[in-house]
């Protein structure tokens, strides 16, 4: 075998780990499968940590984790699909934060290795064991890396600077309430 041979199995290997990996999480919010609470509960728990409306903010996430993982593992338009599960993973980071870094500790650790793995195949490309070389990479044109970084870099800081400031309102509300009992 050759070391472009191994890098091939390596990118696959990679591809469907990481992309198994998000699209089960995504199946989770969007279906309720493997244990999850699909959109209704998946929508409250979104909304309990500041993306509102909950329900929309499960679907997007549900879709960009399960379509993302899915396109990933396929190795089917490897940019925005990378591009994708980066922009959900870090969503999910931003809640894990004030955690520490660590997932043991309820950290940000799981959330941003899967994106930090999403976005070094959206920049590296899925190998030629996929359907994008095997499509001639009409979906995997090197333009589009950056575009689909750059955008879902912009929509991610728009959403998670809106649920900063949901939750920074939210604090200031609380500490404005008069106490119900005089110590």
């Amino acid at each position: 075998m050759t070391s472009y041979d191994r890098r091939d199995l390596g990118l696959l290997l990679l591809r469907l780990g990481t992309g198994g990996v998000l699209a089960a999480h995504g199946a989770q919010k969007l279906f309720g499968w493997f244990g999850g609470h699909g959109l209704e509960g998946t929508g409250k728990f979104m909304e309990s940590v500041g993306y509102s409306p909950g329900k929309a903010s499960a679907t997007a996430a549900g879709l960009a984790e399960t379509g993302g993982g899915a396109l990933l593992a396929l190795g089917l338009a490897t940019p925005a699909a990378g591009a994708a599960a980066a922009g959900a993973m870090t969503g999910a980071a931003a809640v894990h934060k004030p955690n520490g870094f660590f997932a043991q500790e309820g950290g940000y650790e799981y959330a941003a290795s899967l994106a930090l793995a999403a976005t070094g195949l959206a920049i590296t490309g899925p190998g030629r064991l996929s359907l994008d070389h095997a499509l001639g990479h009409r979906v995997n044109r090197g333009w589009m890396v950056p575009t689909a970084l750059g955008v879902t870099a912009a929509a991610t800081a728009v959403v998670i600077g809106a649920r900063n400031k949901r939750l920074q309102k939210s604090k200031e509300a609380e500490a404005e309430q008069e106490p119900l009992f005089e110590e």
